[in-house]
């Protein structure tokens, strides 16, 4: 006797949060907030550890010219600098890592946004692309144009990208890339700092605050130094927006953490809809 095959239905065995009488397009939006809090917990540590690590290795790194240099500063064209390869680079490997761990992070933020706060998140989102974009350009060009030619003693075009020049390349796009940086974390302040997700208020008042403070004394030095500014926002703002994204990336993992799986239904790319799985 001929036996009838049986259709089964598929079961997607992700973990996912479902709603009471949620219909199939609101079930996957919760899908994707939960999926973008997972992500968001892993950014906000990458953000956070990466920052700490730069900020502690380049307030350590001795400034070589400029207002702040004290004795033994080197002048212009500012390219003798080959004995200072690699010590004076190394910071430049983690904040490349926090400028992009960061633009995940304010992904994450967005996707997990309520309707109301999307317009915000958005665009904290696309101000911390540009931020990174920016700051991973400038300090790729320092670590694979700039400290390679030092070595190999070409250096006859190196004066506007030297890190060292304090009305060069290097300086100028750190001052757009932190500027845009507090932009982008005003514009994500504000929503955090509306919501009850656990520790996410305590880190939108300190990201928002610390905008605040990073394009204040933008202003404030601009003002004071105009044509003479140099580094002196550079070291500041590197300095107030390493520390917001040390405590904000803190503050968020906790937030954004999940300690245990939870029950779920979502179709699967055929439309079929999965059962629900017990936590």
């Amino acid at each position: 006797m001929m036996e009838h095959s049986k259709h089964v239905e598929p079961v997607n065995t992700v973990p996912r949060r479902e709603r009471p009488g949620a219909s199939a397009e609101e079930t996957d939006v919760d899908y994707a907030r939960q999926m973008g809090t997972r992500l968001g917990f892993w950014a906000a540590v990458m953000t956070a550890a990466s920052s700490a690590v730069a900020l502690a290795v380049a307030v350590t790194t001795p400034p070589r010219s400029g207002p702040y240099c004290r004795s033994g500063c080197i002048s212009y064209p500012y390219t003798d600098v080959a004995e200072y390869v690699p010590r004076d680079y190394l910071w430049m490997y983690p904040a490349i890592l926090g400028a992009i761990a960061f633009v995940v992070l304010a992904a994450s933020v967005h996707s997990s946004a309520s309707g109301r706060w999307k317009g915000w998140t958005l665009a904290g989102t696309c101000l911390a692309v540009v931020a990174a974009g920016a700051l991973v350009i400038d300090y790729g060009l320092q670590l694979s144009v700039v400290q390679p030619s030092l070595l190999a003693g070409e250096t006859s075009d190196l004066s506007l990208l030297s890190q060292y020049n304090p009305h060069g390349i290097f300086i100028g796009l750190e001052n757009l890339g932190y500027a845009t940086l507090a932009l982008a974390a005003m514009f994500l302040g504000v929503p955090l700092a509306n919501t009850a997700l656990k520790a996410a208020p305590a880190a939108g008042r300190v990201l928002f605050l610390g905008g605040v403070l990073a394009l204040g004394l933008l202003v404030f030095l601009g003002f004071l130094y105009q044509e003479q500014l140099e580094y002196r926002f550079e070291v500041l703002g590197l300095l107030v927006m390493d520390l917001v994204l040390v405590v904000s990336g803190a503050l968020l993992a906790v937030a954004f953490f999940r300690p245990r799986p939870l029950p779920y239904e979502r179709r699967d790319w055929r439309g079929y809809h999965g059962k629900v799985v017990p936590s």
